[in-house]
């Protein structure tokens, strides 16, 4: 799981910054037509979401305690679900929003692997 920690981390910190600036036009295109949607606005939030889960699952990865895994599932949870409920017609959000629903199940494998070891 430490691959994966760090794999996941460094691709959520890249992945942040193209939501960043998708979200950025998005929520321009939003506000110039008056549409209503907050799919921009989302967007930022699961951005900085998913740019702090990066930043754990990089920090934990070597970690034996279960905190960062929580942590790492909290972040990437909060992402997947402002991501999904908020998208409207931003629909590559639903794209990013599934990468953090993958990052928030696999840390709670991790989480359940090192409960079962005794840490």
């Amino acid at each position: 799981m430490k691959i994966w920690k760090l794999v996941a981390g460094i691709l959520s910190i890249i992945f942040s910054v193209i939501i960043f600036f998708q979200s950025m036009l998005v929520g321009t295109a939003n506000t110039l037509s008056s549409n209503g949607e907050v799919g921009g606005s989302a967007g930022l939030f699961v951005s900085i979401f998913m740019l702090s889960g990066g930043i754990v699952s990089i920090v934990v990865r070597n970690s034996e305690k279960t905190t960062g895994n929580i942590a790492l599932g909290i972040l990437f949870g909060l992402g997947a679900f402002l991501g999904f409920n908020m998208a409207g017609s931003y629909s590559d959000l639903n794209i990013w929003a599934g990468w953090c629903l993958i990052n928030m199940g696999l840390a709670i494998v991790s989480f359940v692997k090192l409960r079962k070891r005794g840490y």
